[in-house]
């Protein structure tokens, strides 16, 4: 398994430098597939989807060089047959997951299918999150419930065992100040990365590694409220 868990993107050359290795070639050689679901969650969703994919609206990502790139609509798989979607994107290099709202991707990630598919399909694939593209992969997810979802729909797929808040210290973000992120930490059985803009997680097979030109920090709570 190999995933690039970012807060904003391909935001500095340390976190370019390790997509590269992780897609084993450069960039500028891999095909990507863009899955922009998790926008549609806020408010203004599809004029920040077109910028994300021109490249006009914060760090690269879609627009980090890619050979060709894609877009995967999750909530329009359900009702096409699978041959016209599965072969593309097990051909792809990295699935590029945007942000938004965690909930709605996670139910979206379900409901299409992707969301079982990812076991098998990580071993072949790069997957880069964007804020919470990357929340969706860990053990806490958020959402700001502009949807119809039920309330106990999952936030989160649970396949590392962690929790990432990213924008830490963020101008757009005044609630994301270390103090208050660390609060928040403490309230979850598992450890939190609180990361900025300029940082990243990597995980490959269980292995993690901070990439960072930023700020960071991890947070561990106590050991009794720790599920194992």
């Amino acid at each position: 398994m190999k995933l690039l868990l970012t807060s904003a993107g391909i935001s500095n050359q340390s976190i370019r430098n390790a997509l590269a290795g992780l897609l084993g070639k450069p960039i500028e050689a891999s095909t990507a597939l863009f899955i922009p679901t998790a926008i549609y969650g806020i408010p203004g969703g599809a004029e920040i989807i077109r910028k994300v994919i021109c490249g006009t609206l914060g760090d690269p990502f879609c627009e980090a060089g890619w050979k060709s790139l894609g877009l995967l609509e999750l909530t329009a798989l359900p009702t096409m047959k699978r041959e016209l979607w599965v072969p593309v994107l097990e051909k792809t290099d990295a699935l590029l997951v945007g942000g938004g709202d965690c909930q709605y991707l996670c139910y979206w990630m379900q409901q299409s299918g992707l969301a079982a598919m990812l076991p098998s399909l990580l071993h072949k694939i790069v997957y880069v999150g964007l804020s919470a593209g990357s929340m969706i992969m860990t053990r806490f997810g958020t959402t700001y419930g502009h949807h119809t979802l039920p309330k106990n729909t999952d936030k989160c797929l649970g396949m590392v065992d962690f929790a990432i808040h990213p924008h830490l210290d963020h101008e757009q973000f005044p609630g994301n100040s270390l103090t208050n992120l660390e609060k928040l930490a403490q309230t979850l059985p598992v450890p939190s990365y609180l990361i900025d803009d300029q940082t990243a997680i990597q995980v490959v097979d269980g292995n993690i590694e901070v990439i960072s030109e930023g700020n960071w920090k991890l947070f561990i709570p106590p050991i009794h409220e720790q599920v194992l």
